[in-house]
C-alpha cells in the first residue's frame, strides 16, 4: 500500500510527475523537497520539506527524483538506503563515477530502480522495435538516427540560459540531454561496443556545453548475424526540430518518426514508401505508460522496462564518447549484463 510519495525537484519534468502521482494516488500524501524555502505548496502536494534529512523523517515508500542530474546519485543513494523505490528521470547522472554503489543498494534492499527514458514507452518506437526484430527488412545493414531542436524553442515561456540542458554545473549538453537516443539504440540493435565522436559548441548560444554531436557506434546481438554500424546526430541548433531513426536492411528500409508517430517502410523493388503505423504521439500517454510499468514492478508483476543497469550503460557510452572526442580514436566500452 503506497501512501507516502515524495517529488524530488520542481521543474516542469517534477510538476509533471506531481500531478501523476496525484492521478495514481488520489489519497496518499505527497510532499515535494525543493531547497528554495517557500510558504507555498504547488497544487497536488500536501506540503513540501526542504532538506534531505527532512525527506527521510518523512518515510516515503516511493520518490521520483527530477532534480539537476549532478545531484541525483547523492539524493538517489540516501533515499535507497532507506528502502525506497526509484524513478529517476534521465539521465541517471551526469558521471558514471559512483553510480556501482547505487547498483550495489538496490540489490541489497530489493528496491525498483527505474530510470526515465520513457520513450521506450513510446507505441510507434516499441512497433518499430518489434518490426526489426521481427525481421521486416531482413538482417540489419546500418542505422541513421537524428535528434535535434533549436534550445530556446523547447520551452518558450522560459530562459534557456539558466535552463539544465544549457549548463555543464547541471548535467546539461546534447550527449546527457538527448541520451533517449543511446538508450533506445542500446535497446533495439544490441549492446554498444565501439564509440567514434566528435562533438562542441559551433552555435552563438550562451551556453557552456556541447551542441552538436555525431557519434559512430558499433553495436552487437545475438538477433543479428552481423555486427551493426549506426550514425547518430543530436544538436541543440536546429530549426526544425527532428527525431527520426532509419534501419537499412537486406530486404528494404524502415523509418520511425518519434515527432509524428509514424513508422514507414520502403521494400526491396518498390518505388515508394508505404506507411505500416501510425499514431498520434502523446508525451503524456509514454510518462503515464512508465508510472503503470513502474508500479507494477514494485508490485513484482512486471519487469522494469528501464533498469538501473540500462541507464548505467548509457553513461558508460556517454563516458567512452567524451573520451574518443578527447583523444581522436574509437573507445571500446564496458558495458554491464552485455549479453542481450
Amino acid at each position: 500500500m503506497i501512501n507516502r510519495i515524495l517529488i524530488v525537484g520542481l521543474g516542469s519534468i517534477g510538476l509533471r510527475h506531481l500531478q501523476l502521482a496525484r492521478q495514481f494516488f488520489p489519497e496518499a500524501e505527497i510532499k515535494v523537497l525543493r531547497h528554495q524555502q517557500t510558504d507555498s505548496v504547488p497544487e497536488f502536494a500536501d506540503g513540501y520539506v526542504s532538506t534531505i534529512s527532512e525527506a527521510l523523517k518523512f518515510l516515503p515508500q516511493v520518490a521520483v527524483i527530477a532534480n539537476p542530474a549532478t545531484f541525483h546519485l547523492q539524493t538517489a543513494q540516501a533515499l535507497a538506503e532507506t528502502g525506497v523505490h526509484l524513478l529517476i528521470e534521465k539521465p541517471l547522472s551526469h558521471s558514471i563515477d559512483k553510480v556501482e554503489d547505487l547498483i550495489k543498494v538496490s540489490t541489497t534492499k530489493k528496491i525498483v530502480i527505474q530510470v526515465g527514458y520513457n520513450l521506450r514507452f513510446y507505441q510507434s518506437l516499441k512497433v518499430f522495435r518489434k518490426f526489426i526484430l521481427d525481421g521486416i527488412v531482413g538482417e540489419i545493414l546500418f542505422v541513421n538516427c537524428e535528434v535535434g531542436q533549436y534550445l530556446p524553442s523547447w520551452r518558450p515561456n522560459s530562459d534557456y540560459r539558466i535552463g539544465v540542458s544549457a549548463q555543464e554545473k547541471l548535467g546539461g549538453g546534447v550527449l546527457l540531454e538527448l541520451s533517449h537516443e543511446i538508450d533506445y539504440i542500446n535497446w533495439i540493435f544490441g549492446n554498444v561496443e565501439t564509440v567514434s565522436s566528435m562533438f562542441g559548441k559551433q552555435s552563438s548560444l550562451e551556453i557552456d556545453v556541447e551542441d552538436v554531436g555525431f557519434l559512430t557506434l558499433i553495436c552487437a546481438s545475438e538477433r543479428f548475424r552481423k555486427k551493426i554500424l549506426v550514425n547518430l546526430s543530436m544538436d541543440f541548433i536546429r530549426q526544425d526540430p527532428i527525431r527520426i531513426c532509419t534501419a537499412v536492411g537486406e530486404n528494404g528500409t524502415i523509418c520511425w518518426n518519434g515527432i509524428t508517430g509514424v513508422v514507414t517502410l520502403f521494400k526491396k523493388g518498390s518505388s515508394s514508401w508505404e506507411t505500416i503505423f501510425e499514431i498520434k504521439s502523446d508525451r503524456n500517454e509514454s510518462y503515464i505508460a512508465e508510472w503503470k510499468n513502474f508500479l507494477n514492478a514494485i508490485k513484482g508483476v512486471e519487469k522494469s522496462e528501464v533498469t538501473i543497469i540500462d541507464a548505467y550503460n548509457v553513461l558508460e557510452i556517454v563516458t567512452a564518447a567524451r573520451e574518443s572526442n578527447l583523444l581522436g580514436h574509437r573507445v571500446n566500452t564496458k558495458l554491464l549484463n552485455a549479453k542481450v
